[in-house]
């Protein structure tokens, strides 16, 4: 099955990049390009790709605000923030608005199109640094509504970096109920992302961030 990707990137020459790169990948195809925030949610809305490729810095509505808005009407597609700086707040700004995970603009192509696969099977990467940083960070409702021992053995696993398809595996239960669980957990604790959710699982003791 093709993973459908829309790049968002106001420079043109950074879309033609991505867009030959991930051509050479037969489980990729790029199904649209936006040059700022306010275009990527419109076409996210048009043509519902798999994963979004987001730039953080871009003019008319920044990718921080299109993360958010685009998770909120579309929780379907999960967003990967693309940014030329790790910087602390826009990583967390990022991830506070619902972004799966992001990546630095000067990434190798194989690891670019293994993290597109691993969002679009609904893995959490996060590397103990940067789980560290963002759970100083991210603060996780102190009250959540209670999740029932299936959402929290889905929430766990999750938090472990497993992918949809593997949770289904281990709970034997089918992948479209791992998802239909996973949008349930994602409603009681408040937050737009899994990555949120692991954060949240890794606070409370729940489990711990594996190394990505």
């Amino acid at each position: 099955m093709t993973i459908r990707i829309l790049l968002a990137d106001d420079h043109s020459v950074v879309r033609q990049g991505l867009r030959m790169f991930l051509s050479l990948d037969p489980e990729l195809e790029v199904i649209g390009e936006a040059q700022n925030g306010a275009e990527a949610v419109k076409l996210a809305g048009e043509l519902k790709p798999d994963v979004v490729l987001m730039d953080l810095l871009m003019p008319v509505m920044d990718g921080i605000a299109a993360i958010g808005e685009i998770r909120t009407t579309m929780p379907d597609v999960e967003v990967i923030a693309l940014t030329s700086v790790l910087e602390d707040a826009s990583v967390v700004g990022a991830v506070k608005a619902g972004a799966i995970g992001y990546l630095l603009k000067d990434t190798q192509s194989e690891e670019l199109c293994r993290a597109i696969k691993a969002a679009a099977a609904g893995q959490v990467q996060l590397s103990p640094q940067a789980a560290a940083r963002l759970m100083r960070e991210v603060r996780a409702p102190d009250s959540p509504e209670t999740l029932t021992e299936r959402e929290t053995d889905v929430l766990r696993l999750l938090a472990q970096g497993l992918a949809n398809k593997e949770i289904a595996r281990k709970l034997g239960i089918g992948e479209k109920t791992v998802k239909t669980h996973v949008s349930s957990v994602l409603l009681k604790l408040n937050v737009r992302s899994r990555t949120q959710a692991a954060l949240y699982a890794a606070q409370i003791g729940l489990a711990t961030i594996e190394p990505a």
